[in-house]
């Protein structure tokens, strides 16, 4: 039996392979851990660890995700982001272990009115998306065996996200000021649970970058918009500019992601984001 290596378990899309992995442990055994049992900032624990273990395949879904704050904490984004994903990427090298590294939309700039492919030109905002992008070069370096899945707009009925901030704003605010001129596509983490497992069970590998997210773009009020549809509130939400609503770290204006490579290899089939956003809404209301 083949054991795959869950890091950042307790995370958003940690808890969502979680959730999905009883359905798989005829073939797999699953190894989760969180910052408290595996800390992948410390090389020797990682290769301790590996060799304890033995995987044969890490999902590393673990991250430094504070956009903003990585603007002040950038010696720590980078350790998480970048060295401790090199860590894996080599502990994976030494053990023959396939690496699947979630990365992000905010490695490109968003100054384009098309949807980014793979190949397209990286050129990052802030510290955040530099240091996944990093993460990314240093996790081919070591491990020609990776495949890197961006992502984008995460959220799920787990953990805080997007969706659940603006559902408790809803219960407390008649009237909410959200961003309307950034573009982008939201991810439901359980459908990228999905994808994950796909491209494990795929019996032909293909490594390198991939994009993977729920489609069509839309914006942040167009989101919210359907949040508050979905869950029947009333609140009034009013479209603002970047400019109206500024933050420490700048997002790219559009960074919608091409889906078409994932489906043709790995034949993994994409969502559109409503459906996906209405089946977590529904989970949230039970």
């Amino acid at each position: 039996m083949k054991k795959i290596l869950v890091i950042g378990g307790n995370g958003q899309l940690g808890n969502c392979i979680r959730k999905i992995a009883p359905d798989f442990e005829l073939d797999y055994e699953f190894v989760f851990t969180d910052s408290q049992t595996l800390d992948i900032t410390d090389e020797d624990q990682i290769n301790n660890f590996f060799n304890n273990e033995k995987p044969d395949f890490c999902i590393n879904a673990s991250a430094y995700t504070a956009v903003d704050l990585a603007e002040k904490e950038k010696e720590k984004a980078f350790a998480v982001n970048a060295d401790g994903v090199g860590y894996l990427a080599q502990a994976c090298q030494d053990n023959k272990a396939i690496l699947i590294h979630v990365s992000t939309d905010y490695v490109f700039d968003g100054e384009t009115n098309l949807c980014y492919s793979e190949d397209d030109f990286t050129n990052p905002i802030g510290v955040y998306g530099e240091s996944k992008l990093k993460g990314e070069e240093l996790a081919l370096e070591f491990n020609p065996k990776t495949v890197i899945l961006r992502t984008s707009w995460l959220y799920s009925e787990f953990n805080k996200n997007f969706v659940k901030t603006m559902l408790n704003l809803f219960s407390q605010k008649e009237e909410l000021g959200i961003v309307g001129d950034q573009f982008g596509q939201p991810t439901n983490a359980n459908d990228l649970a999905e994808a994950i497992m796909n491209i494990i069970d795929a019996p032909q590998k293909t490594y390198g970058v991939f994009h993977f997210s729920n489609y069509p773009e839309t914006t942040w009020f167009e989101f919210a918009q359907k949040i508050a549809e979905f869950s029947k509130s009333s609140i009034k939400l009013n479209a603002l500019t970047t400019e109206q609503y500024p933050t420490p770290a700048k997002r790219p204006k559009r960074s919608t992601m091409c889906l078409d490579k994932i489906e043709d290899i790995y034949k993994v089939e994409t969502k559109h984001w409503e459906n996906s956003l209405e089946e977590c809404i529904d989970i949230l209301a039970k």
